[in-house]
Parts: structure tokens; C-alpha cells; sequence
């Protein structure tokens, strides 16, 4: 037996050696305990918990070097390589993780509009159930603060600066011509169908280094990733019908829609001041085809629209009026592809193309315009912790632009160029903690056309100022080549600039928000010339300069009155400018001093319907009166516009849709035409810029084919 004895001894004795006690306390930053930390060793079965104390205590019986894995909800995890022989007594501090529920977020000049974004102020459905809008998303925007209603025009003025100075990009591609083509005075739209899109952000200024180009802002539209079901939807309106159906297969799908618009019977029925030829008409057709690989996903996209139109416009210098005809023809194609390269690298990387030819006719002159477009980008994404994102990228823009113009009165004019331009960007996203977060970047581009090379640094701060609020800083400087209407006659220029400097405070709680803005803008180098439109004969140089400042605020909530949503938004604008034939620096037509939005959205249970409301009011904007001796010194009276929509739901995939803008029937006036000469009693004559109509009425039908027979165009309403 003694033999027998002493081997278990010893074997026991061994095993006993062999054991090693892993000791610490898990704290946070502020030294207080963390009850219930989970604490192991890496490849093993060996660890335990945290007590009341923060305390551990464990035994293994491994050895060597080992990884001690400590994780807690809400807090990075925690690893240490070491000699298993000194894990004792260890101090383990937690940090918080930074991309955790309630953690700050970068949103200084962005309003973001999707399902899955923090900060979001607007959804998808808000887009197209917005009464006024048409389901035109640029409509919708429309009601943010820090836009400007420019109702004769239809585009987004953001925060003093004209249209021309917001690019519009669809998953991260340039598009660029995004609106429908139309002429002086007859508002446009939006190119592209609501309901391909999952998400939008919308910059109004600060925006992030990645984006170029523009003065004053960007709007960022996505595509969906993945449909959720098959189906067929068709559009029946008074004005056109439209139809879309989707495909899904095992890692891909398939959408695709048109739409046709004639408002010749409209017209027919409903008043117009415009005196029509060929009232507009259009054709338009769309499709997005996605494949999921293992690591990434495509999307590639396509558009396609025709249309055409003719009229005399109202002119006073005119008496029979401007005979003004005009046939657009815009393809547009966009590939796209998001994926992993491993090593917590992304890679987001595509192309963008479009082709924009027109046939206008004016009075007597014939012009042609085609212009090709590309858009090409690369972009890397590093993750180095929760704490440290890295994006760089490098993008180029290849543009050909052309145009011949027939006239009795002159020679055959043509022009020809090639702007091309190349840009890198850098940008870093630095979270010191869930309270305080930096972005900071900078943007490079070369213009091989112009022969300049600029660099824009970008940075913007955000400070979590409790679990529901935050304040952040944004600044920016920001360059833009002159347009088509400049470059075709000269190309000697500098690019414009502007500087933002931001101000935000954000608070959400409960589904209210509210979001207040202070900006102040400087323009320099801006675009001059010495005649009343930009001409061959034009003498253009960079003398300009302007500023924008003004306060934005935003108000939604959809809790506080039960199936009621509403949000308010309210802009001041104080801006200046002396740019394009201004004798002097003075306040742009298209820029009010005041706008306010009002809109609300109430779902009635018995009868089926969702009410929704939009009230807009602009306080009146400058406009020159050459009977005095002041330039921009007399103001429009203020806009004033009720628009009411009504969703029916006749069954679930079946509605019944009826809008009408200004119902009240408000008298809107945009601006004065002034004759060129004075009358015997040397005053001028002038006319008033009103709406071509002062009220739109739709009346529509939309009905949804799908798998589970609930979906429908409005979201499940």
C-alpha cells in the first residue's frame, strides 16, 4: 500500500502546484465597481464573474503566456496577453463602448431621414405622404429648416445660396442633372421614383470631406439593399399611370418601374396663365438590380426619362410673348459595390454616368446641348477600435460638354470643352468617449480645365450633453467650378468658395425632437460679369463675395397626441452677395428673411384615411425696382400656402389618394418683370411673377400586388 500511497500523494501534490489563482477588481473610468463583468481565459473553460466589489478571483491550470477576455454590456471588451504567473491583483478599468445606444453622434448641418439612423428627423414615408409634396422627395425636403420656398423653381435653396450650389448624390454617386428639365418660372422635380429609396441625409451645410464641389449643401439618397418581398405595384393619377414590379431571387433581386405624365387634359380642364403650345409630357422608367456576395454587395442603377414641351411665356418686353420650346433626353446609370476586405477594412467603390441632350427653341433661335458625364470612386474604410475609424478614397469626374446655337440674328455659335477633375480625400472619426466625438478631414481636387488645385479642410466636434442632448460644432471650407452656363464661354476662372462655421443642439426623447442651428457663411471669389445674363461677349472675372447667417430650428413629435405626427420648422436668414451683373452686395430674390413649415399627419382609425397637412410661409423677398434709385429695394408681399392630402384605404393594398395645394387659394407673388424703357412719364412698367397656376389638384389610385398581400405604397397605412 505504501508504494500506491505515496504516487496519489504526489500526483496531488502536482496538481496542486500546477493550479494558479487569477485576482482583480473591474472598475469604469470612475473608479465604481462593475458588478458581474464576465472574466475568462481565452480557449478555456476557466474564469468567473465580478462580485458586488467589482472583485474576481479564479483558478486555472494553464500556463505560459494566456489571454484574459474581460466583457460587460455597454463597454468595450477588455483583453490582456500576459504570463498567467502575474494576473494577480489586477486593475481593470472598462471603457464605455463608444457605438452603444445612447452614445454621441457626429450630426452638425445633417438631417438624416431613415429608419436606422440615430439622429433621424424624417422616414422614407414621410417623403411621399408630405401634402404638397407629390411624392416628390425634393418637395418633402422642402419643409426642413434652412431652406429657402422658391416655388417657382422647385429646387432646395439651402441657407443663401442658390440651387446650383447643392449636389445630389444616389449611394455615393454624383448625379448630375437630378431634376426634370423646364424653363424659367415653370417649377421642376426630382428625376427619380420616392420609393426606391431606404434612407436620405440631407446636408445643409459642414458636410463630410468625402463630397465635393458645392457651396452650400448635399443631399446623399440610398437605394434599398434588399426588397423584402416580390410584387407588383401600379400608380393610377389624373395627370399619368405608372407601374413597377420587383423580383427576388436566392441572392439577388430586381425592381422596376415606369411613369408617364401628360397634363394636357389637366390643362384643359384647370386654368393656367401659361399659354401652352404642347402642354409637358413625359416618360420615365427606372430599374435597380442588387446581388449579395459573401463579403459585399452591388447595385447597380438605371434611369431613363424623355420630355417635352412647348409654350409662349409672358413677357412684358414681349407683346405676343416668348415663344420657348424644349425636348430633354437624360439617361443616367450608376454602379455601386459595399463590401469587406477582412482585417476590419471596407471597401465602398462604383461609377456613375449620364448623358443630358436638349433641343430648345427660343423665338427664333435653335440651340442643342449634350453633355457626358462620369463619375468614378474608391473609397477604404479602417476600423482600428470603436475609438478609431479611418476613411480615405480618391474620385474622378470626366465631363464633355457641347452646344450649338442657330439664330437670324448672329452667326452659328459653338462651344466645346472637357472638364475633368481629380480628388482625394481623408477623413478620421475619433470617440475619446460616448460623450465626446471629433471628425476631422481634409479634401484635395485638381481641375485639369480650370488649372487650379485646392485643399478644404473639414471638422466638426459633438459633446453628449446629457442621455438626450448634444451640442456640436462643425467647420468647413468649400470650392465649386463655375457651371456650363459660365464654362462654355470662358474658362479662365477661379473656383468659387465658401467657409462654414456651425452651431447645433440636438435633444430627443420619446419620439420628440428638437433641433436648433446657428451658421454663419462666407462666400469669396465669386462670379461676376458685366451683362444681364452670362454671354459670348461677357467680360467674367472672381470679384464677388457675400455672407449667410441665420438661426434654424426644428420641432417634431409623434407621441404626444395618439395617431397624430407633426414637426414644425422655422429659418432665419440674414445673407448678402455681390455676384453674377450685381452693382453691389444685396439680398438675392430667392432668399427670405423668414420660413416656416407646419406639418402634421393624423391617421383616423374609422375611416380608414391618413389626413395630412402642410402649411408654408415665406416672408417676402427683395426684388429691384428700377423707379427707384436703390438696387433690391422693394420686397414681395409674404407667401402664404395650405396644402391638404387624403389617404383612402379602400382595402390593404389598395388606396385611394387625393391632394390639393394652396387651398385657400392664396394670391403669390415671386417677383417683377420691369420693361426695358420707360414710359413718356419715365416710369417702368412691370409685370407680376406669379405661379403658372395657383392651385394643383391629385387625384390618384395605388394599388400593391405582393406575396403576403398587406404591403402597400404608403408603408402599411
Amino acid at each position: 500500500m505504501k508504494p500506491a500511497f505515496t504516487l496519489f500523494f504526489i500526483l496531488f501534490l502536482s496538481s496542486m502546484i500546477a493550479q494558479t489563482t487569477i485576482t482583480g477588481t473591474v472598475t469604469d473610468n470612475k473608479e465604481i465597481p462593475i458588478t458581474g463583468a464576465n472574466i475568462y481565459l481565452d480557449g478555456t473553460y476557466d474564469g468567473s464573474s465580478s462580485d458586488e466589489n467589482g472583485t474576481f478571483s479564479f483558478t486555472s491550470s494553464e500556463t505560459g503566456q494566456q489571454t484574459l477576455i474581460v466583457s460587460f454590456l455597454s463597454f468595450e471588451t477588455y483583453y490582456l496577453l500576459k504570463e498567467i504567473t502575474d494576473m494577480k491583483d489586477l486593475d481593470i478599468k472598462l471603457k464605455e463602448d463608444v457605438n452603444s445606444l445612447g452614445s454621441v453622434v457626429l450630426n452638425a448641418g445633417s438631417f438624416s431621414a431613415g429608419d436606422n439612423s440615430k439622429t433621424s428627423v424624417l422616414t422614407p414615408l414621410d417623403i411621399v405622404t408630405t401634402a404638397g409634396s407629390a411624392g416628390d422627395y425634393i418637395a418633402a425636403l422642402q419643409t426642413l429648416p434652412g431652406t429657402s420656398n422658391v416655388s417657382e423653381d422647385g429646387r432646395l435653396f439651402v441657407r443663401g445660396g442658390d440651387a446650383n450650389e447643392t449636389n445630389i448624390y444616389i449611394d455615393g454617386l454624383r448625379v448630375f442633372q437630378p431634376f426634370l428639365a423646364t424653363t424659367n418660372n415653370i417649377p421642376t422635380r426630382g428625376r427619380f421614383s420616392s420609393f426606391l429609396f431606404k434612407g436620405t441625409n440631407f446636408s445643409t451645410g459642414g458636410y463630410s470631406a468625402e463630397f465635393g464641389d458645392a457651396l452650400s449643401s448635399v443631399l446623399l439618397l440610398n437605394t434599398i439593399d434588399e426588397p423584402d418581398q416580390e410584387k407588383t405595384e401600379l400608380q393610377f393619377i389624373n395627370v399619368g399611370l405608372g407601374g413597377g414590379n420587383t423580383q427576388k431571387w436566392k441572392n439577388s433581386s430586381l425592381s422596376v418601374n415606369a411613369f408617364y405624365i401628360n397634363l394636357k387634359p389637366y390643362q384643359d380642364i384647370i386654368e393656367q396663365r401659361v399659354e401652352w403650345i404642347k402642354p409637358y409630357e413625359s416618360l420615365s422608367g427606372e430599374a435597380v438590380y442588387r446581388h449579395k456576395f459573401d463579403n459585399g454587395l452591388l447595385k447597380i442603377y438605371g434611369g431613363l426619362n424623355y420630355a417635352d414641351f412647348e409654350l409662349i411665356q409672358e413677357d412684358i418686353n414681349v407683346p405676343e410673348g416668348a415663344n420657348f420650346g424644349l425636348k430633354n433626353r437624360n439617361l443616367y446609370l450608376n454602379a455601386s459595390y459595399n463590401g469587406s476586405l477582412g482585417n476590419d477594412w471596407d471597401i465602398t467603390t462604383g461609377a456613375s454616368f449620364a448623358n443630358d441632350y436638349n433641343d430648345v427653341k427660343v423665338v427664333d433661335t435653335d440651340i442643342d446641348d449634350d453633355e457626358n458625364s462620369f463619375h468614378l470612386k474608391l473609397k477604404l474604410r479602417k476600423r482600428f477600435s470603436n475609438r478609431f475609424k479611418l476613411n480615405l478614397g480618391a474620385e474622378q469626374f470626366l465631363n464633355t460638354f457641347s452646344e450649338t446655337a442657330d439664330s437670324p440674328d448672329f452667326d452659328t455659335f459653338k462651344t466645346r470643352y472637357s472638364n475633368n477633375s481629380t480628388a482625394i480625400f481623408t477623413e478620421a472619426n475619433v470617440f475619446f468617449s460616448k460623450k465626446l466625438a471629433m471628425q476631422i478631414g481634409a479634401r484635395g481636387v485638381h481641375n485639369e480645365l480650370l488649372d487650379y488645385t485646392k485643399i478644404s479642410p473639414r471638422a466638426s466636434l459633438a459633446y453628449k450633453t446629457s442621455s438626450k442632448s448634444q451640442i456640436s460644432l462643425a467647420y468647413g471650407d468649400f470650392y465649386q467650378a463655375a457651371k456650363n452656363d459660365v464654362l462654355k464661354y470662358t474658362t479662365t476662372l477661379e473656383p468659387e468658395k465658401s467657409s462654414h462655421y456651425i452651431l447645433n443642439y440636438l435633444y430627443q426623447n420619446n419620439g420628440r425632437t428638437f433641433r436648433a442651428e446657428g451658421y454663419y457663411k462666407t462666400y469669396d471669389n465669386l462670379i461676376k460679369f458685366d451683362t444681364e445674363f452670362a454671354e459670348f461677349d461677357s467680360n467674367f472675372n472672381n470679384t464677388g463675395d457675400g455672407y449667410a447667417t441665420g438661426v434654424d430650428i426644428f420641432w417634431r413629435d409623434n407621441k404626444s397626441i395618439k395617431n397624430l405626427e407633426y414637426w414644425a420648422s422655422y429659418s432665419y436668414l440674414d445673407t448678402e452677395r455681390n455676384y453674377k451683373n450685381y452693382p453691389n452686395k444685396a439680398t438675392p430674390n430667392f432668399a427670405a428673411t423668414h420660413n416656416l413649415s407646419l406639418v402634421t399627419k393624423y391617421w383616423i382609425s374609422d375611416w380608414k384615411s391618413l389626413l395630412s397637412t402642410t402649411y408654408n410661409f415665406a416672408s417676402g423677398r427683395p426684388y429691384n425696382d428700377p423707379n427707384t434709385g436703390v438696387f433690391q429695394n422693394q420686397k414681395t408681399k409674404t407667401f402664404n400656402s395650405l396644402n391638404f392630402s387624403w389617404a383612402y384605404l379602400i382595402s390593404q393594398q389598395k388606396i385611394l389618394y387625393f391632394s390639393v395645394s394652396n387651398v385657400l387659394d392664396f394670391d403669390n407673388v415671386f417677383n417683377y418683370q420691369y420693361s426695358n424703357t420707360p414710359n413718356a412719364n419715365g416710369d417702368f412698367a412691370r409685370r407680376a411673377i406669379k405661379p403658372n397656376a395657383d392651385q394643383f389638384f391629385i387625384l390618384g389610385f395605388f394599388w400593391t400586388i405582393s406575396t403576403d398581400k398587406k404591403d402597400n405604397q404608403l408603408d402599411n397605412l
